[in-house]
């Protein structure tokens, strides 16, 4: 898939556990560990921009396009 997901890179970064961003983003840890690991379909702006929000971070930062 072209489209690349840095999530773990940005939490990283930022010293977040994945446990830390799901309370504050209020997704589960299923759900963000499905997007962290790039098995993700699709995400909605609204989860995008609170994970954003949480990490101080613009999208570009988190998402990535890779032929």
């Amino acid at each position: 898939m072209p489209i690349i997901v840095n999530l773990d890179v940005m939490m990283a970064k930022r010293k977040m556990s994945l446990n830390e961003l799901s309370e504050k983003v209020d997704l589960t840890l299923s759900n963000l560990s499905i997007l962290k690991t790039g098995k993700a379909k699709a995400i909605r702006f609204s989860t995008l921009e609170a994970i954003c929000k949480a990490l101080d971070c613009q999208p570009g930062d988190i998402l990535e396009y890779k032929e």
